[in-house]
């Protein structure tokens, strides 16, 4: 109770009545008592220049060091530590201690401000960099950092940094559109070279020896559509070679041929079976059939005919066994022509020393010659033995010069059927050397042919187990093949499409694919109808999710223009919890086309940052203004420190109280908010000490009993209070109020005024009534209820000696 009086009251004394003048003070009582006003003063709110005095003239070594480690203005803490150099040293020590933090806070600072410099630069030069390697690492790193020191960053900094990471990011969106569409020419183009490869398979395998039964029409036709869309969008958006697409369009050409004469075969079929029946028409009228049926149905000429056609042809080569009728006169001439030109290509290929050439020139040139009647021939007899004759020469010599390229080719079969080589690469170059074999013409010598073939046969051997081995490989993969082909056309036929789990469809969709990409290699012919019928089932698949994928793309695009709307919405709180509400609402849609959820992809994430970036561009100005009311106070602060109860009159409190209420409206932080409440605090206190001790001035002069001075209107009811007390109570009420100690003879009444305001709930810290307005009616009844007679010159002195305690 005392203690809450005594800092209630806290304030200058004033003027007080003249007391006997005591007697001089000793030396010891003098320092007590400067020491006991400058601990005080450092209880209270001394001023940097006042700390700076205690450092230097403390009277005890501990209020110096008090008064030291209080001191944080730099310069009052340089002159402390030149002044106590070598005089005091605990006070160095702290001043010291206080410079060398104030440095490393500064240093702390300096080092803060150049890393934001620093990421802000690094932040540009990643915008501007060519260098794609961890590029979103590296931006991740630099936001991470940048969080830790954005509240030390002005507002142009946090706009620079901000700025060069908007760049960074559309960067970071170019160069993963770049991927994606280098990943979508990468997929086209293995796409093209597997089309390419099937395609050649196929060109190959109806070409290969043995070939005559041919696939059917249906199949070569749904292998040639399937193909044709496959290369469409193979080739989709995209650049294709000259060389690629040449040989796309050759294979194609090839298998295109080989349908469309497939298909006039069949509407021959019954003019062909009619023909091969027909024994008894004469031998001149079949041929002409024979061959008029070649002409219409045209078979491709680097393709097998089939066995139909084949007997055909056989058919269209018989020679006729009756005498030539008289009007074949005009053959015979067009048959002497043609072997004249003939011999005379055979006589320039024999000049140009062409062997391969030369050899068929002359067998067309026998055959002609035979095809003529014998008065006819007889014209071109010597000249074709004159070239026969040449033919042999140049056959000799031929020998002659490729029987030692024919023995190497010998030697290096031979070597090659020693070396354990991979299959697939043995029998490439076996097929190498025979195709050079054949190239040179052959050899007229049984036995290097005879060697050159055992030698092909023993080293192809390992390969023929390899390639049964994969015969069988082949035979598994197309079992699996159509084992994928059951599995798709149970869950076709199972499947409700207005009621599918579609990420799990278009999971079973991949995995065909994979798992039928996977099976493989497989036989070309066998493959057909299970490829077909599994373009088939994929494309029954592929309808539905297609149709879901553009709904679900439908929906993302209107997610995406409401995003877009949300940019400029106002508030932006609003705007911001509509955004998240948007994120969580696409990441509920479903499959969509991976390049077009991209596109979309970005053009949310561009909404949803700029959306963001308004918030972060507002935090970042809530920042710059707390800053800057933050420095306001502070000045304010600074200077209302200074006042003090010595110095500050209550209009000067009043103006500064008054500017710091003001302050309250500002943007403050959570500390200078604090400050400002317990400066607010400490000049009201100030104020209400002044008002205090000005009215308790006027009360010591009532007391006296002066003449001329005039008792406040109120007094007599605020008397009323205490109107049954006797002087002696209304002091020792004093007394117990301000903590002064009442005299011994006292001491047991003061126990009972003390128990009975405990009973009336008057105890304590914690009163209904003000103390000083409980000291005010205690006055009041003593100088309006209290006779002059009962107001003894003791009494009277220790009410005033309470009164002066209330202002200490």
């Amino acid at each position: 109770m005392a203690a809450f009086i005594q800092k209630l009251f806290r304030s200058r004394k004033p003027t007080a009545t003249p007391e006997p003048e005591p007697s001089t003070p000793s030396r010891q009582e003098q320092q007590d008592e400067q020491r006991e006003q400058q601990a005080r003063l450092l209880e209270g709110t001394p001023s940097q220049q006042q700390l700076e005095e205690l450092a230097l003239t403390g009277v005890t070594a501990d209020l110096r060091r008090r008064a030291a480690s209080a001191i944080h203005e730099r310069d009052a803490l340089l002159r402390v530590q030149k002044a106590a150099k070598g005089k005091d040293k605990s006070v160095y020590q702290i001043v010291r201690q206080a410079l060398q933090e104030i440095r490393d806070q500064e240093e702390q600072q300096q080092k803060i401000a150049d890393q934001i410099r620093t990421l802000i630069k690094q932040a540009e030069d990643q915008a501007r960099s060519e260098d794609t390697k961890l590029y979103q690492a590296r931006l991740e790193a630099l936001q991470g950092q940048w969080e830790e020191v954005e509240p030390h960053a002005s507002k142009e900094q946090v706009t620079a940094f901000l700025s060069a990471v908007h760049q960074c990011r559309e960067r970071m969106n170019a160069l993963a559109a770049e991927e994606a569409e280098q990943q979508r020419q990468r997929e086209q183009a293995d796409e093209r070279k597997n089309t390419l490869e099937l395609l050649a398979s196929t060109v190959e395998d109806l070409k290969a020896p043995g070939s005559e039964t041919l696939p059917s029409v249906s199949a070569l036709d749904a292998l040639q559509k399937t193909q044709e869309n496959r290369w469409l969008e193979a080739t989709r958006d995209t650049a294709v070679g000259k060389s690629e697409q040449k040989a796309y369009e050759s294979l194609m050409q090839a298998i295109k041929g080989v349908i469309a004469a497939s298909r006039r075969l069949g509407q021959h079929r019954e003019a062909i079976q009619a023909l091969i029946s027909d024994n008894e028409r004469d031998a001149p009228e079949r041929k002409s059939r024979a061959a008029n049926l070649l002409t219409e149905i045209e078979w491709p000429k680097d393709f097998p005919l089939p066995a139909e056609l084949l007997q055909v042809r056989q058919l269209g080569q018989q020679k006729p066994v009756a005498a030539e009728p008289p009007e074949g006169a005009g053959d015979q001439q067009a048959l002497a022509r043609e072997l004249k030109q003939t011999l005379e290509c055979l006589e320039s290929t024999l000049e140009a020393r062409q062997l391969k050439e030369s050899r068929q020139h002359f067998k067309k040139a026998q055959n002609l010659a035979n095809s003529l009647s014998p008065a006819n021939s007889r014209t071109f007899q010597s000249r074709l033995q004159l070239l026969g004759g040449q033919l042999r020469e140049l056959n000799d010599w031929q020998g002659f010069a490729t029987q030692p390229k024919q023995i190497a080719l010998c030697e290096q079969m031979e070597y090659l059927a020693d070396q354990p080589m991979e299959p697939e690469a043995k029998a490439e170059r076996i097929k190498e050397l025979q195709n050079e074999w054949r190239n040179l013409g052959g050899s007229s010598d049984r036995n290097l042919w005879s060697r050159f073939k055992q030698a092909s046969d023993r080293a192809y051997e390992p390969c023929r187990a390899y390639f049964s081995v994969k015969s069988e490989l082949k035979q598994t993969h197309l079992e699996t093949r159509r084992a994928i082909c059951d599995q798709l056309q149970e869950f076709v036929d199972q499947a409700d499409w207005n009621d599918v789990d579609w990420k799990a469809v278009d999971q079973i969709h991949r995995t065909a694919r994979e798992e039928w990409k996977a099976a493989w290699p497989v036989d070309f012919r066998d493959n057909r109808p299970v490829q077909k019928r599994f373009d088939d089932l994929l494309k029954q698949i592929e309808a539905p999710l297609n149709e879901e994928r553009q709904r679900n793309e439908q929906r993302k695009q209107a997610i995406v223009e409401a995003a877009e709307q949300l940019v400029a919405h106002e508030p932006l709180s609003e705007a911001m919890e509509q955004a998240k509400a948007l994120q969580n609402q696409w990441r509920s849609i479903g499959i969509t086309r991976h390049r077009e959820d991209r596109k979309l992809w970005r053009a949310f994430r561009k909404a949803c940052d700029a959306i963001f970036a308004r918030r972060d561009a507002q935090r970042s100005e809530r920042r710059q203004q707390t800053q800057a009311a933050d420095q306001r106070v502070e000045a304010t602060l600074a200077e209302t420190l200074q006042l003090q109860p010595e110095s500050a009159t209550g209009d000067v409190i009043e103006q500064a109280l008054s500017q710091l209420q003001s302050l309250r409206q500002e943007p403050l932080s959570r500390e200078k908010q604090a400050r400002l409440a317990d400066e607010i605090q400490r000049l009201g206190q100030l104020r209400d000490n002044q008002i205090l001790q000005a009215r308790i001035g006027q009360w010591q002069v009532l007391i006296r009993g002066a003449d001329g001075v005039d008792m406040p209107a109120d007094w007599g009811e605020k008397a009323d209070r205490f109107q049954d007390l006797s002087a002696r109570e209304l002091v020792i009420r004093a007394e117990i109020l301000t903590g002064v100690p009442s005299q011994e003879a006292d001491q047991a009444r003061r126990m009972e005024i003390q128990v009975q305001r405990l009973s009336e709930g008057l105890g304590g810290g914690n009163t209904e009534t003000p103390a000083g307005d409980q000291l005010e009616s205690l006055i009041a009844s003593w100088c309006v209820q209290i006779p002059a007679s009962d107001r003894s010159e003791d009494l009277t002195r220790r009410l005033q000696a309470a009164l002066t305690a209330s202002i200490d």
